[in-house]
Parts: C-alpha cells; sequence; structure tokens
C-alpha cells in the first residue's frame, strides 16, 4: 500500500506540473536546448506518475465499492462478479503501487543530457571489428525506433565491412536513462565467416556511453586546451588528405586527447573533439567522484566502466546473457535488428528495484 504520506507527496507535486506547463507555454524555452530537455523529461516523469496514481486510487475505490456490493448482497451471481473485481482489481493495484515507487526515484542527475557512445573492438582482430559494426548497426536501428536523433562524429571501418571505431551522439527523450547500460565489455561467441574450420571464436569490443558535458560543468580554461592540426589520413578524396584539416585537442592537465578528421572543415572536426572531449572529462570526473564512495555504497548493477564485461552473445545458442542482472533472452536476430527493448527493459526493472531496496535500507 502506497503510505498516506507519499499519497499526500504525490498530490503536491501537482503544484511543481503546473509550473512546468508555464515553463513548457513560455516561447524563449525553445532556444534553450538544455533547459527545455530538463523541464520537458520532468514534465513527462510526473504526467506518467499522476497517471499511475490516479488510475491506483480508481482501482481502490472499485475494490471498496465490490466489498460494500458483498456486504449487502445476497445474490450468488452478483457476489461472484464482485468477488471476481476484487481479485482482478487487488492485482492491479499491487502493480500500481510497485510502479508508483519505481517513478518516485531520484532521477539520475544525467538523465537529461543527450549522450555521446564510443563503440572499439578490443580482442578478437577481424571478427571483433565485424561485430563492432554489427552493434553499431543494432544501436542505429534502436535509435530510430525510440525517434532519438543520431549524429556520427567519427567512424574508421576496415577493409572488410567492420569497425576499427566509432563515435556518435544521441539525441531524444531518455537517451541516457536506456542507454547507460551498455557501456563495457560485449563479449561474442560464434563461428566468424573468416574460419573455415567451423570452431566457436570469442571476441570482445568496448562500449562507452557518457553524457554530453555543458562547457560550465568542467570549469576548462582556454589555457589549458592544446589544438593541434595536421592532414587526414585514410579514405575521403583529395580535399580531405591535402590540407590541414585534422584536429587534435588535449587537456594539458588530464592528458586527455582527442582526434576528429571526420569532416573535410578544419571548424567542424574542431567542434566534434571538443564534443567528445568534454564527454570524456565529464565521465572521468564522474568515475572519480564515485570511486570516493566507499565500495559498499557504490551502485549494485556495476560501474558502468568500459573495462566490465557485461553481456554475451551467443550465435550458436541464439541466447545473449546480461551477466550483471542474470538475464537471458533467446532472440539475438531480433536484438541485433535493433529491438533492445527486449533486455533493456528488464534491466531497467530490475535496476529501478535495486535501487528502491538500497534506498529502503539507507
Amino acid at each position: 500500500m502506497v503510505p498516506e504520506d507519499i499519497a499526500g507527496y504525490i498530490d503536491n507535486l501537482r503544484g511543481r506540473f503546473a509550473e512546468l506547463e508555464a515553463a513548457l507555454a513560455d516561447p524563449g524555452i525553445y532556444a534553450r536546448s538544455a533547459e527545455l530537455r530538463r523541464v520537458s523529461q520532468e514534465h513527462r516523469r510526473l504526467e506518467t506518475l499522476f497517471t499511475q496514481f490516479d488510475s491506483w486510487r480508481k482501482a481502490l475505490a472499485g475494490i471498496r465499492e465490490n466489498r460494500e456490493l458483498l456486504a449487502s448482497e445476497s445474490d450468488a451471481e452478483l457476489r461472484e462478479l464482485a468477488e471476481a473485481d476484487i481479485a482482478e482489481l487487488e492485482e492491479k493495484s499491487r502493480k500500481l503501487e510497485a510502479e508508483i515507487q519505481l517513478s518516485l526515484l531520484p532521477p539520475d542527475p544525467n538523465d537529461a543530457k543527450n549522450i555521446i557512445i564510443e563503440i572499439k573492438p578490443a580482442a578478437g582482430g577481424d571478427e571483433a571489428a565485424l561485430f563492432a559494426g554489427e552493434l553499431f548497426r543494432a544501436y542505429v536501428k534502436f535509435a530510430e525506433r525510440q525517434g532519438w536523433k543520431l549524429e556520427i562524429l567519427d567512424q574508421s571501418d576496415t577493409d572488410l565491412g567492420g569497425i576499427k571505431a566509432v563515435s556518435f551522439s544521441l539525441s531524444g527523450d531518455e537517451v541516457y536513462s536506456k542507454m547507460k547500460y551498455e557501456s563495457g565489455v560485449h563479449r561474442v561467441q560464434r563461428v566468424p565467416t573468416t574460419e573455415a574450420g567451423g570452431r566457436i571464436h570469442t571476441s570482445t569490443v568496448t562500449v562507452a556511453v557518457m553524457p554530453e558535458a555543458e562547457e560550465v560543468e568542467l570549469d576548462i580554461r582556454p589555457e589549458d586546451l592544446r589544438f593541434d592540426v595536421f592532414r587526414s589520413s585514410g579514405p575521403g578524396g583529395q580535399c580531405v588528405n591535402t590540407t590541414d584539416s585534422a584536429v587534435r585537442v588535449t587537456h594539458i592537465p588530464t592528458g586527455l586527447s582527442v582526434a576528429s578528421q571526420q569532416e573535410k572543415s578544419q571548424h567542424r572536426n574542431k567542434e566534434i573533439a571538443l564534443r567528445i572531449l568534454y564527454a570524456r572529462m565529464l565521465e572521468h570526473k564522474q568515475q572519480q567522484e564515485a570511486d570516493k564512495q566507499a565500495a559498499d555504497k557504490r551502485s549494485q548493477v556495476g560501474t558502468g566502466d568500459r573495462s566490465e564485461r557485461i553481456r554475451t552473445y551467443n550465435f550458436p545458442q541464439n541466447r545473449v546473457t546480461d551477466h550483471r542482472f542474470n538475464i537471458n533472452t533467446f532472440d539475438l536476430p531480433k536484438l541485433m535488428e535493433g529491438e533492445l527493448e527486449l533486455i533493456l527493459d528488464q534491466i531497467l526493472m530490475i535496476a529501478c528495484e535495486r535501487r528502491l531496496d538500497q534506498l529502503r535500507q539507507a
């Protein structure tokens, strides 16, 4: 049962909801993308909470009405219908109570941010590069299904159709809250197309999901950045390879460095390199803050570190296993076609339940 104090708290949030609606009605907010994203997501979160809460209250009212009917009705058929309604409404109210409590969890401070994802093959040579390309295509299709905007920031391909490395941004609703669980090492087990003997190989790919950083969050001084320009390498035509269009930016205090040669324009490459650098710096800063916490207070769902093995894609068994949550799905082809919700929906529910348990124990 949702406690009365929580019910009162939810009712009090309607004032905050009215403030958010007023903010969204102001045309000026549409010129401030970061604020618009934050306000829109909070508005949507509260709207969902109120829908759940109103449905829960309606279910409780239905239970009371049916119990009153049972107390006054002697007709056996009507009593049977009332008892069936009570059972159905009690089950519905229990599910709604769980959803309400999960909706009340404090949002991740990064949830309102857009993200940058980096995919790189790790162990496995050409096979790892091929799977990196397949994983990238799965993310592209998932982004399309979600209505997110995807922008490729940097991409380097192999001769066999794989990917040496790719960086891309995703913008839209709940991009970080859904994709943050993709950070880590993805392991693939299958017979490579290049393997004549039919032996199963194990390869790995690393994925880093980083919230995009605002410059003000990082307190970066201009003198802390060093810019180097050089000629792009690889395919791209005469214009790319004969002008100093590639840019490398280095944050001197941390030594973090990013190079971009995706575009023909030096200005555009500088912009891309800075976006990726800021995201890496924010990730580095947040990881340092997390490391300061005691180990027993860290999240039970994994650190999100790119060195942590999180998932195995076993093609012979048509199975995908997420090791952090002990989840298996046997729809690997569908998942690789962009239906990531087959595993992400389960992950999100378990992660929320774990956070709720942690708050109860705190």
